[in-house]
């Protein structure tokens, strides 16, 4: 099917669509799937992931990481292919237990502002397990940490984005809370890599497994560090959080991908931030646009130039 994603996938990475064996599908998976023959391997991204996204959109969000998870399940069975689920670090909530390890259960509002995504996660982690134990799949589940990285949306609600956008623009940077509940940033070839080495690690097998960069800093620090590096003297200003029940702390306990896959980050937090930095400048200096459709979305004016020290 063919739609706005193509589009956007032919203006950015015209050369996959004439690449052989490639093939674009614009589906949603809460519906019937068409048939695509032989399958190896499925992994499930299919989420709104920001709090802008989710709570715009929280009915979606809990259909697609439900029914959509066991569609895409019953894919993976039938053409006895691996699969994997994309899960988040939402999950822990506002943890009590830091760093965050894959055996703490969270401390999650299943009725709060952030539950149409937190409590959607652990129902499809859930069915995972299920299919594991009951249909001997070869599935994970992935706990994604705060990711980041060019082509990354600006006005999705996360730190990165935002931030770096409001300094090239000489605008206030907006931060939410007092600025001292911390993030753990992974750059986002650590984290593509980190999902290949689970998806192809046979010990990953009916495992669940955090990945993210244990690089831990405040929202402030954050921001701080962006300005300095964008060269710019904007302004701070501290607001009230659009979304409730903000985790006041975020940090993976990575030792278990360590050991099982053999992953660590490798791209350091100001080499990452620069390359996504002269990506939204590029952007900028070439007309592009951020829009909000229901999700958001960064829409370039042209193809950039993109870099990875990975």
């Amino acid at each position: 099917m063919r739609g706005q994603s193509e589009h956007r996938a032919s203006q950015e990475h015209p050369e996959f669509l004439d690449r052989p064996g490639f093939e674009f599908h614009q589906l949603d998976i809460i519906e019937r799937l068409p048939d695509f023959g032989h399958v190896d391997r499925v992994y499930h991204l299919a989420s709104p992931a920001s709090p802008v996204g989710y709570v715009n959109l929280p009915i979606e969000t809990l259909r697609v990481n439900s029914e959509g998870t066991l569609r895409l399940l019953d894919l993976a069975h039938g053409r006895n292919a691996s699969f994997l689920f994309a899960s988040t670090s939402e999950v822990y909530g506002d943890p009590l237990q830091h760093p965050q390890s894959e055996s703490y259960r969270g401390n999650v509002s299943s009725t709060g502002p952030r539950s149409m995504y937190d409590e959607a996660k652990r129902f499809g982690e859930a069915l995972v397990m299920a299919f594991t134990r009951t249909n001997k799949l070869d599935a994970r589940v992935v706990r994604i940490f705060n990711t980041y990285g060019p082509r990354c949306c600006p006005d999705d609600g996360r730190v990165v984005g935002n931030f770096i956008l409001q300094a090239l623009k000489g605008d206030l940077i907006t931060i939410y809370g007092d600025g001292r509940q911390t993030r753990s940033l992974c750059y986002v070839s650590d984290l593509v890599a980190g999902l290949i080495a689970a998806m192809e690690s046979p010990g990953a097998r009916g495992e669940v497994i955090n990945l993210g960069n244990p690089d831990e800093h405040t929202v402030l620090e954050h921001a701080t560090l962006i300005r300095t590096l964008v060269g710019s003297t904007s302004e701070f200003v501290f607001m009230q959080p659009v979304v409730g029940d903000d985790p006041q702390v975020r940090c993976p306990d990575i030792r278990k991908a360590q050991t099982l896959l053999g992953w660590s980050p490798r791209v350091s937090l100001v080499d990452g931030l620069s390359i996504t930095i002269r990506y939204f400048r590029e952007v900028l200096g070439r007309g592009g646009r951020a829009h909000t459709n229901g999700v958001s979305q960064w829409v370039p004016a042209a193809r950039p130039a993109t870099a990875d020290p990975a």
